[in-house]
């Protein structure tokens, strides 16, 4: 299909620049819009529309697990934030801080919570006393603040929103049990709802969360051969619940620190939805995830009975579980609306006039493939909600071969230096674990440890970096 002149004049194409083509797509399918504060962004409602979809999934999913929802304080006490030292390094560069309560100085700094660590394990430190009461499974959602240097809307914010979920457990494997089952409800969620394959696996010792024993991730490839960290599970183990003197009496009346972990996901992946399947005509957003999944667009709609069977239509599609928009509005062309309905990924869109209601017959046009087929009005209910299913599937496959397309496999140091410089993408390599090696990937090349896929393959015997005994398979690739 030849491309649109009006989209080439709105979007700059990926292929030419992938971040103004990024930026484009956001601002001009109405999903955010810049504040007056640098980095904080008004998440417009149809960006939030998105977020909702994904906060309803996972909230469904916590809540079957038997996790409950709680809220906790904005700002943290400076003291609080100092208790765990590796957690304060690992965030003060990017703690914004509140130092006056109106024109009166306060007695001590209160930080604007970069994560909550902090204040839940001091609460936790008040409210557990017995074995009895554990596990402890909460979770919040909530926006939290970083001071970013360099911002991009979704993917960078100095501000966004996310759920942490914070949970406490009696042994170190019942807090891994919960640890790597979150992380497996963020890979599912991915799958089914964003249509985005993942690689799932375990973060580097120098990558790993500030304070946590061991942290797990899940990572997707973009359309220009850059990682997006998506979802991260932390098993903290008992760091914090040491530092802020977490106890309860065990089931032998002893006192003992509980197992403690943590997981989040944000409002990255939105952004990490549009770089996976988008194209240069705009948003394309996989089906279960779209605000609206069709869209009736009528045509001729002044002529007797256009709008009483598109709107019989619409009511038809919203009986069988359909998220359906019918555009009457009289001040733009049909041409103007399909455009529109293109540019802001809406998955399916329906056409309708009077020559196709007299032949019982409508126009079905996949915002994916750009393919329209005309399909009987009598079974358009049923038909829609399959072709609803398939594009999922196709986008989901589209996404899968587009990353393996993109993975390569590296066995010599110079191999990956002369590839990464011409092609981005996953490399897959062998590591010996030293963070010397990690350190020297970082610096040459751009690329960091993704993560240590939890599907292993022995490449070769020897690290790429120093050609030392290696039995770890590493994704490297360079990240957002």
């Amino acid at each position: 299909m030849s491309e649109n002149k009006e989209f080439v004049k709105e979007i700059t194409k990926m292929e030419d620049d992938f971040a103004q083509w990024y930026t484009d797509v956001i601002r001009k399918t109405d999903l955010v819009d810049y504040s007056p504060v640098k980095g904080f962004m008004v998440i417009k409602p149809y960006g939030y529309a998105i977020w909702e979809n994904i906060q309803q999934y996972l909230d469904k999913k916590f809540k079957e697990t038997g996790h409950k929802n709680m809220y906790f304080p904005l700002l943290i006490p400076e003291s609080l934030l100092n208790k765990e030292k590796e957690h304060v390094e690992g965030f003060a560069p990017e703690v914004a801080w509140v130092t006056h309560g109106g024109d009166n100085e306060l007695g001590e700094r209160l930080c604007v919570r970069p994560t909550s660590e902090t204040i839940i394990c001091h609460m936790y430190a008040k409210w557990l006393k017995s074995y009895r009461e554990l596990p402890y499974l909460n979770n919040q959602w909530c926006s939290v603040v970083r001071w970013e240097k360099a911002t991009r809307p979704f993917l960078r914010t100095s501000e966004f929103l996310w759920q942490e979920g914070h949970t406490l457990h009696e042994t170190q494997e019942e807090a891994q049990e919960e640890t790597l089952k979150i992380l497996k409800i963020y890979e599912e969620m991915a799958k089914e709802l964003l249509a985005i394959p993942m690689v799932s696996g375990l973060k580097s010792e120098k990558e790993k969360f500030a304070g946590a024993e061991a942290t797990y991730t899940i990572e997707a490839l973009m359309h220009d051969g850059k990682a997006l960290q998506s979802g991260t599970s932390h098993n903290l183990a008992q760091h914090f619940t040491k530092a802020f003197d977490i106890t309860y009496l065990d089931r032998a009346s002893k006192l003992q620190h509980p197992y403690h972990t943590s997981w989040g996901v944000s409002t990255r992946l939105i952004g990490g939805l549009i770089m996976v399947h988008s194209d240069n005509r705009g948003l394309v957003l996989p089906p279960r995830v779209a605000p609206t999944q069709v869209v009736i667009v009528p045509i001729m709609q002044k002529k007797p009975g256009v709008l009483d069977r598109a709107y019989e239509l619409k009511k038809d599609l919203e009986a069988v579980g359909i998220r359906v928009e019918l555009d009457d509005s009289p001040n733009y062309s049909p041409g103007w609306k399909f455009n529109e309905y293109e540019m802001k990924g809406v998955p399916l869109r329906i056409e309708l006039g009077p020559r196709d209601i007299e032949n019982g017959v409508a126009m079905v046009a996949r915002r994916d493939t750009l393919d329209k087929n005309q399909m009987e009005l009598e079974h358009l209910p049923e038909m829609v909600s399959e072709l609803l299913e398939d594009m999922h599937q196709d986008m989901y496959h589209a996404a899968l071969e587009m990353r393996e397309e993109k993975t390569y496999t590296v066995k010599t140091y110079n191999a990956l230096v002369e590839s990464i410089s011409e092609k981005q993408g996953f490399y897959k390599a062998m590591w010996c674990g030293c963070e010397a090696c990690e350190a020297k990937i970082k610096e040459e090349t751009g690329a960091t440890i993704r993560c240590m896929p939890f599907e292993q393959e022995q490449l070769s015997e020897t690290c790429i970096v120093c050609g030392e005994k290696a039995d770890k398979m590493v994704y490297l690739a360079k990240a957002y």
